[in-house]
């Protein structure tokens, strides 16, 4: 063994020849996380670059939100600057959601663990030579983490705002039937999909620990900011179960689309309550 190994079998590790003395199923969790990520990647990717069925009114998919782009009529509620733009209006703002997510602490060990198994799981060799960490291009980058909650805190405004916009009962060949002008309160499946949808994408960003240190860092003494310690308190019991609000508002985000495509492509029709 000489010293320019590294991992597991590095100088400074104990001397075992296997792999590792983990007993149970240990690959199974880097496993299930690489088959659901890789079929959401795969899901929004081809969703993003559809360019189709990503309104069906009231309802905005949140892959095409704000839509900036050449969208469709009643789709844009910020205008459209980028009508010009030649591709699919999602990948306008595709990158501040998904370098918010891609950059996030815990979809870091997440990956890491699933695609690039380094490690695979605890007490498991690390199959890679070497590790320059985040030091280096192109994870580097992922220090932008901070600058990209930012954005996600305004993207989760733009979201809030479609949300509340998804409650207005207007003309609709989707949700109404003929003869229905509108007007008063819309209620339906999409509406409360949104809503869960919502709360989740805020509790994920909420969590993130580049906002408990927004509202905790830099502070000598806490006893002399009182408010801004119950925020980095609260920030911290979140903090706890980010990973949990990561994959809840991965869901939701996918399930707000699906069933905006399913309206928009005339498959189902939205369950009203009201």
């Amino acid at each position: 063994m000489t010293d320019t190994q590294t991992g597991v079998r590095s100088p400074s590790r104990a001397r075992i020849t296997a792999r590792t003395l983990r007993q149970d199923r240990w690959w199974l969790p880097p496993l299930t996380t690489f088959v659901v990520f890789a079929s959401f990647v795969v899901y929004a990717t081809v969703r993003a670059f559809s360019d189709t069925a990503y309104y069906a009114k009231p309802y905005l998919s949140p892959f095409y939100s704000p839509c900036l782009g050449d969208c469709v009529e009643g789709a844009s509620d910020f205008g459209q600057p980028f009508s010009w733009w030649p591709l699919s209006a999602a990948l306008i703002i595709l990158i501040f959601p998904l370098g918010f997510r891609m950059t996030c602490y815990y979809y870091r060990k997440a990956y890491y663990r699933a695609f690039w198994l380094s490690p695979p799981a605890c007490g498991v060799a690390e199959p890679h030579q070497k590790y320059s960490g985040e030091s280096r291009f192109p994870l580097i980058v992922q220090n932008a983490h901070r600058y990209f909650w930012y954005a996600a805190i305004v993207v989760g405004l733009v979201l809030t705002f479609d949300t509340v916009l998804a409650f207005r009962a207007m003309p609709d060949e989707y949700a109404l039937g003929d003869g229905d002008s509108g007007g008063g309160v819309h209620m339906g499946l999409g509406t409360l999909l949104m809503v869960v949808n919502i709360v989740f994408i805020w509790l994920y960003t909420l969590s993130c620990h580049s906002c408990r240190h927004a509202v905790g860092g830099r502070l000598r003494h806490f006893s002399k900011h009182p408010v801004r310690y119950r925020l980095w308190t609260w920030v911290s019991r979140l903090n706890q179960h980010h990973g949990r609000f990561a994959w809840y508002s991965l869901f939701s985000v996918a399930a707000v689309d699906l069933y905006v495509l399913l309206l928009a492509t005339h498959t189902i029709d939205d369950l009203r309550f009201f």
